[in-house]
């Protein structure tokens, strides 16, 4: 990569993955990412879980009623847990480790997806935190915001098409609803 700017518009969510593992270094500079996010006055909220074991990425693979089971197929799945009694932002720095991770994976060539697991649910109307905490036995008083499943890509997509911008939901000044955009023409 050359650029931040190449990096955003290159990096798309990958679900198909190959059975290659990742190497010791690839999932050492991915953790490194995750632990230097930013987080609010440096709580630093979040802990995360990583798993290789192909039986638990299985498991996890079944934490949403769908768009979960590519999970199964990955190499590494990170999920991004966060104490909110640390923080009331952890919502937000757990999110921003999240897309650190992401960023990294796409940097080092890797695919990457999110799983959000929050205000999800199981196939059988189970809470998706209260599954992901069982199967990874997770104490209670920690939230589970999302897994992020990484991998080799098994898919190439294309960049971000600049052309797709919406550049009407940029407001300068203030906000402006279309009917005042229009007057000011």
């Amino acid at each position: 990569m050359n650029s931040f700017a190449e990096l955003i518009k290159k990096r798309r969510s990958t679900r198909k993955f190959t059975d290659q593992l990742l190497t010791p270094e690839e999932v050492e500079s991915l953790l490194k990412a995750a632990l230097m996010s930013p987080a609010s006055k440096r709580a630093n909220p979040w802990q995360f879980v990583v798993i290789e074991d192909k039986d638990t990425l299985q498991k996890l693979s079944l934490c949403k009623k769908q768009s979960s089971g590519f999970i199964a197929d990955c190499a590494l799945a990170v999920v991004v847990i966060a104490n909110p009694l640390d923080s009331d932002v952890w919502i937000e720095d757990a999110s921003i480790a999240s897309i650190y991770l992401q960023l990294q994976a796409e940097e080092l060539g890797l695919g990457s997806c999110w799983v959000q697991v929050r205000n999800r649910f199981t196939a059988n109307e189970v809470s998706s935190d209260e599954y992901v905490k069982e199967v990874l036995n997770i104490p209670y008083y920690m939230q589970v915001l999302s897994i992020i499943a990484i991998g080799h890509k098994d898919q190439e997509r294309k960049p971000f098409d600049e052309s797709h911008l919406q550049w009407e939901k940029i407001h300068l000044g203030s906000y402006k609803t279309p009917e005042t955009q229009e007057g000011e023409k």
